[in-house]
């Protein structure tokens, strides 16, 4: 049975303030369950009903890490999600220090302003997809441990490095011969473009785009033109920027993965 303290602990794991203090948040569904206990992130403690146990127990043995049995209606008061989904797990954050990027990386993004938790989520599932293990965060954007964050990730936190940083003095220091690919409004059209090097995928929030301190170290800008049937014209301001992302990270990597980068 849950006591009063426990449940108080979890739900304050909803609160940013509360998963700094404790260094711990919330992985919550048998989907992001299950991508945690494969990954080098720490466990600490499963509350799941027992057809999760009689499901998973195997996987949890040699583990240290507490486990209890809980019903539907104490998952209710400490989950996250509309529908409770069986299990919730608390982790422990990692450490992540980013003290350096190099040509040899790969891909990278670089997230600024993005303030959705739904948005962020979907960027670092994206990243997993494509095979780009970094993100470099402005420090005001959301924060990744968010539960709705994680859940967005559908088990791809376990796998992409996420880091916050300053991001003016970020690309202040960074290398030249790294490129920084923005999408700006008066860029050169994506799909006409040739990608030979990978480099920093950089995205802005939907409403304000990137910022103006950072677009002077976009060295390689591009535009996502859109499209519309004869006829028709094309009312739409922008793209969401997840769906953006998606799209950058699409034809940069394709051209990449062809020319063997």
């Amino acid at each position: 049975m849950l006591s009063h303290n426990q449940t108080k602990y979890i739900n304050s794991l909803k609160i940013k303030k509360f998963r700094q203090k404790h260094n711990a948040f919330i992985v919550e569904g048998e989907k992001g369950v299950s991508e945690l206990l494969k990954s080098a992130i720490k466990p600490v403690s499963i509350f799941a009903l027992s057809e999760w146990f009689d499901q998973n127990l195997s996987r949890l043995r040699g583990k240290n890490i507490e486990i209890q049995e809980i019903t539907a209606g104490e998952l209710n008061k400490i989950s996250d999600l509309i529908t409770p989904n069986q299990v919730l797990a608390i982790a422990e954050i990692p450490v992540n220090d980013i003290t350096s990027v190099s040509k040899n990386d790969g891909m990278i993004l670089a997230l600024d302003g993005i303030r959705d938790p739904g948005n962020m989520g979907t960027m670092i599932r994206t990243a997993d997809w494509f095979g780009i293990g970094k993100i470099i965060c402005s420090t005001d954007s959301v924060d990744m441990y968010n539960p709705k964050v994680i859940q967005a990730t559908m088990g791809s936190f376990s796998r992409v490095n996420v880091f916050y940083e300053n991001l003016p003095d970020f690309f202040k220091n960074l290398s030249t011969e790294i490129p920084v690919f923005g999408a700006l409004l008066e860029g050169p059209d994506i799909t006409q473009k040739t990608f030979t090097r990978p480099g920093i995928i950089l995205i802005g929030s939907e409403s304000h785009g990137i910022s103006g301190s950072l677009i002077p170290y976009i060295n390689e800008p591009l535009h996502i033109p859109h499209f519309s049937a004869p006829g028709k014209e094309n009312h739409a301001e922008s793209l969401n920027a997840s769906i953006a992302n998606g799209i950058i990270c699409y034809e940069i990597c394709k051209q990449l993965l062809k020319n063997n980068f």
